[in-house]
């Protein structure tokens, strides 16, 4: 007996309105004719990109642990933030800075967990959003658990997961778009395709022509779009918002970028990026793109940009001396929340961090 044959296209094209000069290439969404809401955007990413330059130098001189960097990534991060309601959850990576401080999230507090202060994670303003996830791919999961929920209690609202090229290599990325999909979810997947999982390239890392394309096969949609577009970003992601707190299911959303800098203060890229490469991706970086569309616009000039650059600045000074004038927890908070009644090898061990805090004079 014959079996049924079903046509499946994998053919993701991907979205763009701006190309590498900022000259509008598609039609420009609502949005994209407000001026105000287009600078809120741009000073954003500028705001991000002097934050991200600061803690690296925190780092470098021994005042942050090691930190993960989101320079390249702004438009997206900026973008998916914009599409996203405050009733919305959030569930991040360890680089989604830009989009965190869209939602309320402080700089004081990200440098705060990136000092080894988990007093960080616990954010003032989006109480629902969930924590920085390390642990690769698992943050999907959470993001389908807490999309069921919305779905069982008939909430209109949407959770919203990151992952890199690398993290949809994992189980756990097909298990939470599958459940998605099986189950009609509100929520979107936002692969953030940057070219590298740390040393590997994707090409290394799946034989796909795409990431979007890996939605397939969860029998939901997958989009492509240009992950250093703020406008298309921030286009793709309020359809697919909308569609999910519809009712309308879950989607995949693969935002191609490049990663400017190391995959985190302790890697270098340098051994296994060409000078060309990065010297061409600079050519296409998202900042430059919108700031060009800006000024084509009559919006922005070389003044106004003069004085983002010393707001930003003052911002991000202002937070790093509330981080470092924040005073430090004792070695006891390493086992306050573990269990309601600590075990005796909990008991004894706080006890030798405390002998050894005391020694440093840290305690």
């Amino acid at each position: 007996m014959d079996r049924m044959r079903t046509d499946i296209s994998f053919r993701f094209p991907c979205h763009r309105v701006l190309d590498e000069l900022g000259n509008v290439t598609a039609e420009l969404p609502p949005f994209a004719h407000d001026a105000e809401d287009m600078l809120r955007m741009y000073r954003l990413m500028t705001l991000a990109r002097a934050f991200d330059a600061k803690a690296v130098n925190l780092q470098r001189t021994g005042q942050l642990g090691t930190y993960a960097s989101c320079l390249g990534h702004e438009a997206t991060h900026v973008g998916v933030a914009a599409a996203m309601r405050p009733e919305d959850v959030l569930a991040p990576v360890y680089r989604e800075y830009a989009t965190q401080m869209w939602r309320g999230v402080t700089m004081r507090e990200i440098l705060l967990y990136w000092g080894g202060d988990e007093r960080g994670n616990d954010f003032a303003t989006p109480r629902q959003d969930f924590a920085w996830c390390v642990p690769i791919a698992t943050q999907t999961l959470h993001a389908a658990g807490a999309a069921m929920a919305f779905k069982i209690r008939g909430e209109p609202r949407c959770a919203l997961a990151y992952i890199g090229d690398g993290g949809t290599s994992e189980g756990a990325f097909y298990e939470a778009i599958n459940l998605a999909g099986a189950r009609a979810l509100p929520v979107v997947f936002v692969i953030v395709n940057n070219g590298w999982a740390i040393s590997v390239p994707v090409a290394a890392q799946t034989a796909a022509e795409s990431l979007a394309q890996k939605a397939v096969a969860a029998g939901i949609p997958g989009f492509q779009v240009d992950g250093n577009d703020v406008i298309a970003v921030r286009e793709v992601a309020s359809r697919a918002l909308a569609v999910a707190r519809g009712g309308g299911g879950p989607a995949v959303i693969e935002a191609l970028t490049y990663r400017l800098s190391d995959h985190t203060t302790a890697d270098d890229a340098s051994r296994y990026r060409s000078p060309e490469a990065v010297r061409l991706a600079w050519a296409q970086e998202p900042l430059l793109r919108l700031r060009k569309f800006l000024l084509q616009a009559g919006c922005w000039d070389a003044a106004r940009e003069q004085v983002l650059l010393e707001d930003c600045a003052a911002q991000v000074e202002a937070a790093v001396a509330e981080y470092l004038g924040t005073p430090k927890q004792s070695t006891d908070a390493m086992f306050d929340h573990l269990f309601a009644q600590p075990t005796a090898q909990l008991l004894e061990q706080r006890d030798i961090a405390r002998r050894y805090a005391g020694k440093s004079g840290s305690h």
